[in-house]
């Protein structure tokens, strides 16, 4: 019974779709679509904005300048001061840099090393560019 129902409406699928002619778009249907597409996009650009203006890292840079001439020019040596009577010397003998003292890094990891963060710092700049050149087209 099932069988038969089945053959029935797939019978009658077939009737109906060979009966119904096939629709056609009016004549100028891509060129008002594309229209509708082009003033969707025009609308919806995406202006991108830095996180940190361009007089925010003047300020930043400058704070840091003015922090490192202050250090190197501003502070007198003097010999009794507070900080003299610290002792940094657990700092310097402890276990933690006795075993790292003992630690030899071949140069061939160091160069890997450094090679790698000069491949890293070159590559993020041209990414960058790539990257805003592909989004303004």
């Amino acid at each position: 019974m099932n069988e038969n129902a089945d053959k029935y409406l797939d019978d009658l699928t077939k009737k109906v779709i060979k009966e119904e002619p096939l629709e056609r778009p009016s004549f100028n249907f891509t060129a008002s679509v594309m229209s509708q597409v082009t003033a969707l996009s025009r609308d919806d650009v995406t202006v991108y904005k830095p996180l940190i203006s361009k007089t925010g890292w003047l300020a930043i840079s400058t704070v840091f300048l003015a922090l490192i001439g202050y250090l190197l020019f501003g502070i007198e040596q003097e010999s009794s001061s507070w900080l003299s009577s610290l002792d940094f010397s657990a700092l310097f003998n402890n276990k933690v840099t006795d075993l790292l003292s003992a630690v030899s890094i071949p140069k061939t990891l160091v160069y890997a090393i450094v090679l790698f963060g000069l491949m890293f710092g070159i590559q993020i700049p041209l990414l960058k560019n790539y990257f805003n050149r592909r989004l303004q087209n």
